[in-house]
């Protein structure tokens, strides 16, 4: 700290971690501290998502697993009016619903949780959507032989790889008439061409909001991935560059790299 007269972070992709970088370093700096443009316009666009958000506001998210989005679904439900599950994730909430799965991702041990989460967002007024269909595969592969099913009977031995068509226009509809779109994880296995229309369908319609004046904030990690391999970077308000960050603050805690400039 003694090289320098100011101190200055840009890092919000480990704004989450209390790095000697990041959050010890800055308290050497008592006034000469701030954020650099990158990082001050994280925190205000996902301070716009969080506190004045436009309505109807809905929050898309997906992924492999519940735990990886428990926190965030929890915050969420206080503040949003819809959520989008899809992914791996939603396989377990299907479940916890009496659902014959197949050979689809789930986590056993969540299912009373799907469930809490379920009668909360009812509680609050908050539709928490899952998807009604799926493109299901007889095996983790692009080249496995694939069909599109109904989410209440996928058969033994298939798996659900990506959100099915009746869901895709489901869930496309809801994004093209909110106006604050917060999206965090796939719809499926994007990365695979076979299973990657339902990402791109949601994403078409976070891009049709987005040009009707929605604000759309996309959540780092593989979703800034997918958008990237769409080629929409330029057709959505804000591309974050943190993944694990960003979840952090929409779980509402408080972020190490920023309070250290803060405080």
């Amino acid at each position: 700290s003694k090289l320098g007269d100011v101190y200055v972070n840009d890092a919000f992709g480990t704004a989450h971690r209390a790095h000697a970088s990041t959050a010890i370093i800055a308290q050497f700096f008592p006034t000469e501290k701030c954020f650099g443009y990158v990082m001050a316009n994280e925190v205000a666009n996902a301070e716009k998502v969080m506190k004045n958000a436009a309505r109807p506001f809905t929050a898309i998210t997906g992924g492999a697993k519940v735990s990886d989005k428990l926190l965030i679904i929890e915050n969420l439900i206080n503040t949003v009016d819809n959520i989008i599950i899809g992914g791996g994730m939603a396989y377990t909430f299907l479940k916890a619903q009496g659902y014959e799965i197949g050979a689809s991702l789930c986590e056993d041990d969540r299912l009373d949780l799907c469930l809490d989460l379920l009668k909360k967002a009812d509680a609050k007024g908050v539709k928490l959507l899952l998807p009604i269909d799926s493109v299901v595969a007889d095996r983790f592969s692009n080249d496995a032989n694939i069909k599109n099913c109904s989410n209440h009977h996928i058969e033994a031995g298939w798996m659900g790889l990506d959100i099915g068509t009746a869901a895709s226009k489901t869930f496309a509809d809801v994004v093209k008439n909110s106006k604050t779109i917060l999206w965090n994880g796939p719809m499926g296995v994007f990365e695979m061409s076979n299973f990657e229309n339902g990402t791109k369908s949601v994403a078409i319609a976070v891009v049709e909001a987005t040009e009707n004046g929605a604000f759309s904030l996309i959540g780092g990690g593989d979703s800034a991935a997918a958008v990237a391999k769409f080629g929409f970077n330029d057709q959505v308000s804000y591309v974050s560059t943190g993944g694990g960050a960003l979840l952090e603050y929409f779980e509402g805690k408080e972020l190490p790299g920023i309070a250290a400039i803060n405080n």
